[in-house]
């Protein structure tokens, strides 16, 4: 069974630790610095820079791009699954919910996007995936408004009540 970890920033060294991951994304302001978790391979660390907003044009902060996504998508269908794989931003409530749920349409494009998507609310009722990050990862995968249907229907997450790291996994079949 497929399995991310998805986590704040703080908790990151915890959570490779604990989970054995050895792969990791990060969803990160560009001039944000952080260590990378000694058991995670640094040929198998893919850090994007970019803010947590959900349009372009704001002044000396990056929007996700379609390029972020894409890097996503080849990173997770790079990924060996026999590991978690770690995905985290700044608090793990916008941007790294979206990035896992776009890394895991892309190793397993039959999933049911609301299916996928109420898996990811029941494991995380703080998550609220960046909407620039899923307009972009539907149209990149083809899921013709599926994942943002998706992702609207599960709403706005609970308020932020610190940090929750949280266990993300589906059945591929």
């Amino acid at each position: 069974m497929p399995t991310i970890i998805v986590s704040p920033l703080k908790t990151i060294a915890e959570m490779a630790a604990r989970h054995q991951a050895t792969e990791m994304i990060s969803l990160i302001a560009e001039k944000q610095d952080f260590h990378r978790p000694g058991i995670v391979q640094a040929s198998r660390h893919l850090k994007l820079a970019m803010n947590d907003i959900a349009f372009a044009g704001k002044d000396g902060l990056i929007a996700p791009q379609e390029s972020h996504v894409e890097a996503i998508i080849d990173f997770a269908r790079g990924w060996e699954q026999s590991a978690p794989l770690l995905v985290h931003c700044w608090m793990g409530v916008s941007r790294s919910p979206a990035a896992a749920l776009i890394a895991a349409l892309a190793v397993s494009p039959s999933l049911d996007d609301d299916a996928l998507a109420q898996q990811l609310r029941k494991a995380s009722p703080q998550a609220t995936p960046n909407s620039r990050l899923i307009e972009i990862g539907d149209a990149a995968l083809s899921r013709d408004g599926r994942l943002v249907a998706a992702v609207r229907n599960i709403g706005r997450g609970a308020e932020y009540k610190g940090d929750a790291p949280f266990v993300f996994s589906w059945n591929d079949d």
